[in-house]
């Protein structure tokens, strides 16, 4: 099945989904690679049947690896996107084993919304650069409330070192240029995807909400990840450093 063909009058979310990792794959072409890590991460700190948050859930990926790959885990997906989101409870609508919450992370309030007050695991992935340091700072506070003691806390993201500038552009140069060759290849890129959503019957009104909340896209910070880690530890973890990188981003891990 082809991205053309997943437009029907009952949305077909396995088909959503697989168009949404395909094109998250566009950007990050080691996509997978980093969730593995990050689950075999879980395994190694929390065991194989952890209470997890999925921070940012988006459709739900990371929690979807998390099942499949520990049957005996329990997942809580956050997020705000009403599209993502209707991805999300398409797939996972009859399965007891997870919970979605509709919230906005910089609410103050938005932890109220959770079924529990702590989890030995929450995993986020490229999702908090959309936020600003200040407001990032604050979640991290928060999350550090919310993983138990011995707990784990892992971000995958773009972390972006400003004292290296050459190595920065070079490895950007050469992401772009796989991105184009993708693309010519029929890959939908960011914007092609939310153009395919916005004309299924199903989802039109969710991504129309979605671009109020939004609008094309927010504009966030990716500070280092020296900056993340001092201020993992400032909030409340007592360890953090990075258990795997590529050469645009980071698997960071904090442990309470």
């Amino acid at each position: 099945m082809t991205d053309a063909d997943i437009t029907t009058t009952t949305a077909d979310w396995q088909a959503w989904q697989e168009s949404w990792d395909r094109q998250q794959e566009w950007y990050l072409p080691d996509r997978e690679e980093r969730l593995r890590i990050m689950l075999d991460m879980v395994e190694a700190t929390v065991g194989t049947a952890p209470r997890v948050l999925d921070l940012a859930c988006g459709t739900g990926t990371i929690t979807a690896r998390l099942l499949a790959r520990f049957p005996d885990a329990t997942s809580t997906g956050v997020d705000l996107d009403p599209a993502l989101l209707a991805i999300a409870e398409g797939t996972f609508a009859s399965d007891d084993r997870v919970t979605l919450v509709t919230a906005d992370l910089k609410d103050p309030d938005w932890p109220a919304r959770l079924p529990h007050d702590s989890y030995d695991a929450v995993l986020t992935a490229t999702a908090l650069h959309w936020l600003h340091r200040e407001p990032l700072a604050d979640l991290y506070g928060q999350v550090a409330g919310l993983v138990r003691a011995g707990g784990v806390f892992m971000n995958a993201d773009h972390m972006i070192d400003e004292s290296t500038p050459r190595i920065n552009a070079a490895e950007r140069a050469q992401r772009h240029a796989r991105m184009e060759q993708a693309r010519e290849s029929g890959v939908l890129g960011w914007t092609e995807w939310w153009q395919l959503a916005a004309k299924d019957p199903v989802l039109a009104g969710p991504t129309a909400r979605r671009y109020e909340i939004y609008g094309d896209h927010a504009d966030g910070d990716m500070p280092s990840v020296q900056w993340h880690a001092r201020m993992l530890r400032e909030k409340g973890f007592g360890e953090a450093r990075p258990v795997w990188c590529s050469p645009s981003d980071t698997l960071l891990l904090a442990m309470r």
